[in-house]
């Protein structure tokens, strides 16, 4: 049983190994990893826009089909993003 035990152990190294290997050439290829964006760059600047605008943040979160927390999660990045850029 032991042995059985440190083969396996032995396998799960080598498929970790792998694996991570296979990531950072992924990588180096441009793969993203993770979800999609729900709204590329113009989108939400144009959302942005309308918000300035004085439309409502369902309205403009109705219009791109996002929940508005996604709105209010983008704005608070493009704010800390602005304060970066100076």
């Amino acid at each position: 049983m032991t042995i059985f035990a440190g083969i396996a152990e032995f396998e799960r190294d080598l498929i970790r190994e792998r694996t991570g290997a296979g990531r950072v050439d992924a990588q180096k290829r441009g793969v993203r990893f993770g979800r999609p964006k729900k709204m590329n760059i113009e989108q939400q600047n144009l959302a942005k826009r309308l918000l300035k605008e004085g439309k409502s943040v369902s309205e403009v979160a109705r219009t791109f089909s996002v929940h508005p927390a996604t709105l209010y999660r983008i704005l608070k990045q493009l704010a800390f993003d602005s304060r970066l850029s100076g």
